[in-house]
């Protein structure tokens, strides 16, 4: 935060993705990748997925990222999966948080499905 923003001010979509980022990176998370979205989808800008290495771990991830957005005055639109804790979905409009377990993640493979492009118009 800048000396001439005030505190109550809620973070850029930007912003939001930078402290979504370090509360993975402070909880050592897993092969975070962040995804533009903005060409694909009209919902969110960035995707986040990174991975814990137990339920207990992907739990304190997602935990550790709504902690983090609390403190800037960021309230999540959805949570999903917390009780379990093989899948997270953390919703904040424009930015997406997805923290899975390795083998969760590699089945849905989230990555692949949003980095590929539109396929090309095909000839009747």
């Amino acid at each position: 935060m800048t000396a001439e923003s005030s505190a109550d001010e809620t973070p850029s979509g930007a912003a939001l993705l930078e402290i979504t980022q370090h509360a993975l990176e402070d909880l050592k998370a897993l092969e975070p990748v962040v995804l533009d979205v903005r060409d694909l989808s009209s919902v969110m800008d960035w995707l986040v997925v990174a991975s814990g290495t137990s339920s207990r771990h992907v739990k304190s991830l997602a935990d550790n990222v709504l902690m983090k957005a609390k403190e800037r005055g960021v309230r999540p639109l959805g949570i999903e999966g917390e009780r379990v804790g093989e899948w997270v979905l953390v919703d904040f409009g424009d930015v997406v948080v997805h923290v899975m377990q390795p083998a969760i993640r590699s089945f849905y493979d989230l990555e692949r499905l949003w980095s590929v492009q539109a396929a090309q118009p095909q000839e009747i």
